[in-house]
């Protein structure tokens, strides 16, 4: 399922149009968005946690050359699925 799929489907089960549903759902990723780049966890319980863990700056190699080269640190997103969600994808 892609964003347009998604979409689509809120849009049928909310009797929205689909661009009021896109724009409800890109608020929502704006909202993650934005918590997440102020450093704060979001967590929708029984579906799961964003947060952002920071990586350290390591030594690489160039995979063509074998010559090291240096990655910056940075901030990474993460996603932890919550036990609802573990459960409802491994129901059988």
């Amino acid at each position: 399922m892609n964003k347009t799929d998604l979409v689509a489907a809120v849009a049928k089960k909310t009797d929205l149009s689909k661009t009021k549903a896109e724009e409800c759902l890109n608020v929502v990723l704006d909202c993650i968005t934005a918590s997440l780049k102020k450093g704060d966890e979001v967590k929708l319980i029984g579906f799961g946690t964003f947060k952002v863990t920071n990586r350290k700056a390591q030594t690489g190699r160039n995979p063509r050359t074998g010559a090291p080269i240096k990655i910056a640190a940075s901030k990474q997103p993460k996603f932890a699925a919550g036990k609802a969600l573990k459960d409802a994808v491994n129901k059988r």
